[in-house]
């Protein structure tokens, strides 16, 4: 394409930006309007987006963050448990009885349940006996909402950080077509929300960076929107840290008195929601051992926990530590060796007795994740986890989830990125280095998880973990784009990166929460277990 004069040519791109967003969110709203469940009760996909939507309903039409109603509900015809999920956590509440939870982190679900109030208030209906009118309306004015802001903001820093024409409308038709972020707009999900927020951020600390003396706000909102970021995922940490050290040079006292309130706002937000919801400032997604030890007995009476009995001084030794429970308590064995589940129905108490070499421990039941029928007990397919984490690293790079594999056009954004750090002006030193060092940084902290957490995601349309990194990907890509603009074989490479990258966005686009063509295409070889 040819450089048009410079005010012709700007405002030819800024019809182009406008029509890939028109035509992207028409796309996204069109399959949100016939989003439905492959079993046909509601709109939602998977037990990621039902334990949301469940703590949404349970919220406003029980006063409460317990599930309990909810998961036990059998559709009137189909007679399933429409609303069941495996993302949940079971616990003993203020009330002294158990109850389900979501083990999803509760400030999104809270925030989106005043939005489902005011549709219940105005216009008088019900999410459970209306799910398609509230569950579709609140996808499009969310998500629309959403998307709306991210190709915004994207356009403004792609006109601002480019060059060439080919380059700028090259890299906003990937934005808008060809990454997994619009696969996730027909679902309710943490990975779209902490995508807009790190891009937020991004542009407010660009806009830093452009000014010799930034307002305070700038710095607060910056705060806010990567403290956000991090409230939907937990990795966005280091992005977090990474942008507080930068501006800290730019300015201290900006930093110290606008940034880092702006985080702490919703750092008390994400932990006042989760004591609300749990009691306990600890998330759910941290309740997976067992707790704290209450007592412990001799190793004698592990005969009568073989028996499937209850250790004659038990009941009077846990009084004296102010735990009640009645002769009624059952024991039984768990999977993990040595290891027994005390339960009292009477009082709603569960413990955990683990035998030692020369005693029994009785913890306080810490393993939220540990109740009878969990799904998290013996997990199935990918939830299993990759045992070498070798294998695990090669499928998330180049292999069925891989983030090259998958969706290459991002292979040109690590090239940009090197670009960035060897030679760019200051400003993109910065955001390449940030992309390299983010992106090594977070894909260590998967690889070096445990086993039962080494599974890609769960069923989803590609590593899912990663997505919140598109919008840094998304601009160490321009340089790149700008390098090639003016190699025909580059430039056809690039066409294919984007062909392929399309077809992975596009390939679950009904529903995200589905393996990614490659993982099907694999498994249809024999290549991976069906």
């Amino acid at each position: 394409m040819e450089s048009l004069p410079n005010d012709a040519s700007q405002g030819l791109r800024r019809t182009v930006y406008l029509l890939l967003a028109v035509t992207a969110l028409g796309s996204a709203a069109g399959r949100i309007m016939q989003v439905r469940a492959s079993t046909g009760e509601t709109p939602m996909l998977s037990a990621n987006d039902r334990s949301r939507w469940c703590t949404i309903a349970a919220l406003v039409d029980e006063g409460t963050y317990a599930i309990d109603s909810l998961v036990e509900q059998r559709h009137a015809k189909t007679k399933r448990r429409h609303w069941y999920s495996i993302d949940m956590v079971r616990h003993r509440a203020a009330d002294g009885k158990e109850h389900f939870y979501s083990s999803k982190p509760p400030l999104l679900p809270t925030l989106l349940a005043g939005e489902y109030w005011l549709i219940n208030k105005i216009l008088g209906l019900n999410i459970v006996d209306n799910p398609f009118y509230v569950m579709r309306a609140m996808l499009l004015f969310t998500n629309g909402l959403l998307l709306i802001c991210y190709f915004w903001v994207m356009a403004g820093l792609i006109e601002r950080l480019g060059i060439s024409d080919w380059g700028r409308i090259t890299g906003f038709a990937i934005v808008t077509w060809a990454t997994f972020l619009t696969t996730y707009s027909v679902t309710l999900n943490n990975h779209l929300p902490a995508a807009v927020a790190v891009l937020v951020a991004v542009a407010l600390v660009a806009r830093i960076e452009g000014q010799t003396d930034a307002k305070l706000w700038i710095y607060l909102a910056a705060g806010v929107a990567a403290g956000f970021a991090v409230a939907n995922e937990l990795p966005a940490l280091s992005f977090l840290a990474l942008l507080g050290a930068w501006i800290y040079r730019k300015s201290p006292v900006k930093m110290l008195a606008g940034y880092l309130p702006g985080c702490l706002l919703v750092a008390m937000a994400f932990f006042g929601t989760n004591y609300l919801a749990h009691g306990t400032w600890k998330p759910a997604y941290a309740h997976r051992h067992d707790g704290a030890v209450l007592l412990e007995i001799d190793a004698r009476e592990a005969d009568a926990l073989k028996a499937g009995s209850l250790p004659a001084k038990l009941p009077a030794m846990l009084s004296q530590s102010s735990v009640k429970i009645s002769t009624d308590a059952t024991i039984s064995k768990t999977k993990t060796k040595n290891r027994w589940m005390l339960w009292d129905q009477q009082n709603q108490q569960r413990l955990a007795l683990v035998l030692g070499d020369t005693s029994i421990q009785v913890h306080a039941w810490g393993n939220w994740y540990d109740y009878p029928k969990s799904y998290w007990l013996n997990p199935q397919g990918v939830d299993q986890g990759e045992p070498s984490r070798v294998v695990y690293a090669g499928h998330m790079l180049f292999g069925h989830h891989g983030v090259f594999s998958l969706t290459p056009i991002w292979l040109f954004s690590f090239v940009g990125a090197c670009l960035c750090v060897r030679s760019a002006p200051k400003e993109f030193w910065f955001w390449g280095a940030a992309c390299l060092l983010l992106t090594a940084v977070c894909m260590a902290f998967y690889v070096a998880r445990p086993l039962q957490d080494r599974n890609y995601g769960g069923v989803s349309c590609g590593f899912r973990w990663l997505i919140w990194l598109i919008p840094l990907w998304s601009i160490t890509l321009l340089p790149a784009l700008e390098r090639i603009a003016s190699k025909p074989v580059l430039r056809r490479l690039m066409y294919l990166a984007l062909l392929v990258s399309v077809v992975s966005a596009s390939y679950p686009s009904m529903n995200p929460w589905s393996h990614p063509w490659l993982f099907d295409f694999w498994t249809f070889l024999g290549w991976l277990p069906a």
